[in-house]
């Protein structure tokens, strides 16, 4: 079963930190804020950025967690994927969470959770053997109020369009945030 964790290693908050600065020039481009990283140990290995989320047809294919993918992928020699760890601002959705099992990703931190879409709580024991038998290690939490406030800056934001009055954006608007220090 995907049971989150509670307890991350100090080595994820640095490469968290750089999702989420990914986030933030996503966000100041009209952007969905969702910054991703794939890391191995201490090196970061491809990053990804969320795309196409703004104007009347935003495609949907062009998560933050699969442009990481993709530019994993691209990599001469890329580590193996059971190696490495996939953290991301926003907890992956279904796609994006099947697309890293089915890539041999078993490590999934994330910052904020998703409560409209996130997949990492989906019960994977009734699918196929394929996504059952992937026992992925989730760590929820990182740096969540850090992305909570991209979130709510892009909801709060008049001009955007994309998923505005939906549960996510409600959900996070609702959410209480400590003053900034």
């Amino acid at each position: 079963m995907n049971t989150p964790e509670t307890v991350a290693p100090e080595w994820i908050r640095p490469h968290m930190d750089t999702a989420l600065c990914l986030a933030e020039a996503a966000l100041a481009a009209g952007e969905f804020p969702v910054g991703c990283v794939i890391a191995c140990q201490d090196q970061i290995v491809s990053t990804g950025a969320r795309t196409s989320s703004s104007g009347q047809h935003p495609n949907e294919t062009d998560h933050a967690e699969i442009r990481a993918l993709q530019e994993y992928f691209a990599l001469d020699a890329p580590p193996p994927a059971e190696t490495c760890i996939v953290i991301s601002t926003l907890e992956p959705c279904l796609m994006c969470f099947g697309a890293l099992l089915i890539s041999g990703f078993r490590t999934i931190a994330y910052a904020y959770e998703d409560a409209m879409g996130g997949g990492t709580s989906a019960n994977l024991s009734v699918l196929p053997p394929l996504y059952r038998n992937a026992c992925p290690r989730i760590i929820p939490g990182i740096r969540r109020n850090r992305s909570l406030r991209l979130f709510q800056q892009f909801f709060r934001n008049p001009e955007t369009i994309y998923w505005k009055n939906s549960l996510l954006s409600q959900y996070t608007l609702s959410q209480a945030l400590p003053p900034e220090v």
